[in-house]
């Protein structure tokens, strides 16, 4: 069966530049934002495995886990409160997102980027220094507003920097960090969860400051976007900068296609009702159905909670631990496949592949752990080889999430939308991100006591109807500059009847055609 919905490329503008080293440290750089949201992942779910930590503050949970009081080994971590120090962070990282979309538009990707960097950076010392439940709370709360900033300024600074031809490989960058933030929690929490006098959960939360310190420093040091010095006013500075950054004079086509999106995205007046145009359905429909369809993988489930599933399905803490740290390198390398084969295979066939893959470890890892505990989830040892077949099943379904819905998730929703709704779009994106992260994060633990190895089943599903919506839903978008993204709508079988064909409807047309 042919592919549905690939435009043939035809007509689309190459603007000449280079991939400068000047360019790719920028990138690097500004990716290490990834740095913050994955570390935050990678050592929520060892800290809350950690003994001294869940006896000071969750000691029902403790007893649970430790003296035998739950029969049940899927309902041993089940705590509403417990989830809640998880997932309350992501409730305000939705909310911190929507306040960054105007951030962002109206003061450059570089302030978003540093008050992300701040606030994460308090809420680190919060929790580092906690005594109590709530102090946890509002340190993880102030954690999420940081998270907010970043998540919503870094895809966009990074798509904008990127020469096109190179925009998928450098944009993966941010998903490159966030697989290096959730590795560096997992062998941090690994070694710290040896130290005596309960001090490893401390150093553990603690130790947000160092990302949290990388990307502040980095904001300050980092130019702007030419889009986003166009945005602002700065046209003599922005050609300037743009002839910098591809390592070439002629600029001009390019410069002019960024200042006609600049003059149409000053003709919006209200960006978020312009968002629900009827022009703008695809990109919207994106916005809300990808990041959706990523929490719905359940990534989250095996990056949040890996010590702690572990640990339900018969692993020792330590083994837990070390099992975290081995999906936390797969994770990373997966990521860097991704980098290399984005620009070349095209965005469809890693979403495509990783989807069939997941699908079937997720089948792999319901029906390992169904054949062990059963549905009464009754406590046993678990045979080494057992063990090991559980890891290989939950290691695959890692890698092809971090090389296809991992990455892809971000970098297609930062490089499909117009200028004039780029920053809303994004805030859509990252809210609608962060509250089905937060639900996840909330019920998994819930879901894992009441619904057993099936919940794996249920993920499953979600990866059927999600494999089949980039089929027929999703078009290609390798290899076309972000100015010219319209034309995969108007090549798209579906999308095209929302689109404009007269060039009426597109903003970036009518700022050309001026």
């Amino acid at each position: 069966m042919p592919a549905v919905g690939i435009p043939t490329g035809g007509g689309n503008k190459e603007y000449p530049g280079n991939l400068t080293p000047f360019v790719t440290v920028t990138c690097i750089v500004a990716a290490m934002g990834g740095l913050i949201f994955g570390y935050d992942i990678g050592i929520s779910g060892g800290v809350t495995s950690m003994d001294p930590f869940l006896l000071k503050f969750f000691p029902l949970v403790y007893r649970k886990k430790n003296l035998g009081t739950s029969s049940n080994k899927y309902c041993q971590y089940d705590s509403q409160i417990l989830t809640m120090f998880t997932s309350s962070l992501y409730l305000a990282a939705l909310l911190s997102s929507l306040v960054a979309s105007s951030v962002t538009r109206r003061f450059g990707r570089k302030l978003s980027m540093f008050f992300g960097g701040l606030l994460f950076l308090i809420g680190a010392l919060v929790n580092g220094f906690a005594q109590h439940v709530w102090m946890l709370i509002v340190g993880r709360i102030l954690l999420g507003f940081g998270i907010g900033f970043a998540n919503q300024s870094v895809p966009i600074y990074l798509s904008e920097m990127a020469p096109y031809k190179y925009r998928g490989a450098l944009s993966v960058g941010f998903q490159l960090s966030i697989t290096i933030g959730i590795l560096m929690a997992n062998i941090l929490n690994y070694f710290f969860s040896k130290l005596k006098g309960g001090l490893g959960w401390r150093l553990s939360l603690g130790g947000a400051m160092v990302p949290a310190l990388i990307i502040t420093i980095g904001s300050i040091v980092l130019p702007d976007t030419p889009n986003s010095m166009i945005e602002r006013g700065d046209r003599d500075g922005a050609k300037v900068h743009l002839k910098r950054i591809r390592g070439v004079e002629d600029v001009d086509e390019e410069f002019n296609d960024l200042v006609a999106a600049s003059e149409a995205c000053m003709q919006v007046k209200n960006p978020w009702r312009n968002l629900l145009q009827r022009k703008y359905r695809p990109q919207l429909s994106m916005a809300i159905l990808i990041p959706f369809f990523q929490q719905f993988t359940g990534i989250n489930v095996i990056m949040f909670y890996a010590p702690v599933l572990f640990s339900s399905v018969g692993f020792e803490d330590d083994a837990a631990l070390m099992s975290s740290v081995i999906t936390g390198v797969v994770n990373a390398f997966g990521t860097i496949i991704s980098i290399f084969g984005v620009d070349r295979l095209g965005r469809r066939a890693l979403f495509l592949e990783g989807g069939l893959q997941m699908l079937i470890c997720q089948i792999g890892v319901a029906a390992s752990i169904g054949a062990k505990f059963g549905i009464d989830g009754n406590p046993g040892e678990l045979p080494k080889w057992y063990a090991i077949v559980v890891v290989l099943f939950i290691c695959a379904y890692v890698a092809a999430f971090s090389w296809s819905w991992g990455p892809l998730g971000w970098l297609v929703t930062s490089e499909i939308f117009p200028l004039e709704i780029r920053s809303a779009a994004q805030s859509v994106n990252v809210s609608v991100n962060m509250f089905f992260t937060f639900f996840v994060a909330q019920v998994f633990l819930t879901l894992l006591c009441h619904m057993k190895f099936g919940l794996f089943i249920f993920f499953a599903f979600f990866v059927v109807v999600m494999t089949f919506f980039v089929y027929f839903m999703l078009p290609e978008t390798k290899g076309i500059p972000i100015e010219e993204m319209s034309k995969v709508w108007k090549g798209h079988p579906y999308w095209s009847r929302f689109v404009d064909h007269d060039g009426k409807g597109d903003g970036l047309e009518m700022g050309r055609s001026n």
